[in-house]
C-alpha cells in the first residue's frame, strides 16, 4: 500500500489529472467546510467569547477546541473523482473492516472514525432509485452488529450502462445520532457526487454485486469520491 490505497487502486489513482479525473469547481467555503458546520461552529465561538468576556480564559479556551473540533469534522476537502465508467468509488472515507457475502452480493463495510471525513458521496453515476430510512439502535459503529441492528438510511443508485444497480447503507453509530440526505430519490448523480453527510463517527455498508471484481481488502484505508474499490466485469 501506498498513501493509504491498496496497489490496484493506486495504478489509477496515480495517473496525471486528465481524461481519467474530472474536477469539481466549488465555492470557497463549500470546499472547506460543509454548511451543516455552521449550526455548531457558531454557538459554540459565541460561547468561548462570552466566556472570555467573562473572565474565564479556561472555559473560553476549552469551547474554542470544540469550535476547531467541529471545524476539522465538518470539513470538505477537494477531490478528484476518476471518470472511469467500469470502476466503483467509495462513498467515504475511512477503514475497511470487513469483507462478507451476503445472498448474492458481498458486502464491504467502512468505519469512518470521528477523525474521518463524514461527507458521503455516490459511488456510480446514475439515478437514485430508492432512500429507505430505518430505525434501529446506535451501537458502536466498529460492531459488526451495527451493519443490521443499527439506524440507517439505504440508498440504491441505477446506473444506465447495463442496467446496473449499487445500493449502500449510511449506518448511525454511538456518536452518530443522525443521518442527513441531500439528494431525493429521482434525482441523477454523477460519480463522487456529495449525497449526504453523517454526524460524529459511523458506518458505510456498501453491496457489491457479483459481478463485480474487489479491489480492496479489510485493512485498507479509502477516500470518498476518489479510492476505487471495485471494478464492474465486462458484460
Amino acid at each position: 500500500m501506498t498513501n493509504g490505497l491498496p496497489k490496484a487502486v493506486r495504478r489509477i489513482s496515480n495517473q496525471p489529472t486528465g481524461r481519467r479525473y474530472r474536477r469539481r469547481p466549488v465555492g470557497f467555503f463549500v470546499e472547506i467546510m460543509v454548511r451543516d458546520a455552521f449550526y455548531f461552529l457558531i454557538p459554540t465561538l459565541v460561547a468561548a467569547l462570552v466566556l472570555l468576556a467573562a473572565g474565564w480564559k479556561w472555559s473560553a479556551m476549552a469551547a474554542l477546541l470544540v469550535a476547531l473540533f467541529f471545524a476539522y469534522f465538518f470539513r470538505d476537502p477537494f477531490r478528484e473523482i476518476p471518470v472511469d465508467p467500469g470502476v466503483i468509488v467509495s462513498p467515504a472515507d475511512g477503514r475497511i473492516v470487513k469483507l462478507e457475502p451476503v445472498g448474492d452480493s458481498l458486502a464491504l463495510s467502512i468505519f469512518l472514525s470521528p477523525f474521518d471525513v463524514h461527507v458521503n458521496r455516490a459511488p456510480i453515476s446514475g439515478t437514485i432509485l430508492s432512500q429507505e430510512y430505518r430505525k434501529g439502535r446506535f451501537l458502536a459503529a466498529y460492531d459488526h452488529r451495527a451493519s443490521v441492528e443499527n439506524e440507517r438510511l439505504i440508498i440504491t443508485i441505477g446506473s444506465k450502462e447495463g442496467g446496473r444497480q449499487l445500493t449502500f447503507a449510511l449506518i448511525a453509530g454511538v456518536l452518530a445520532r443522525r443521518i442527513v440526505p441531500w439528494k431525493k430519490p429521482g434525482e441523477a448523480v454523477r460519480k463522487g457526487d456529495k449525497i449526504a453527510l453523517i454526524r460524529f463517527g459511523s458506518r458505510v455498508d456498501v453491496f457489491l454485486p457479483s459481478g463485480c471484481e474487489v479491489l480492496v481488502k479489510p485493512g485498507d484505508q479509502v477516500k470518498g469520491g476518489s479510492s476505487i474499490i471495485a471494478r464492474w466485469r465486462l458484460l
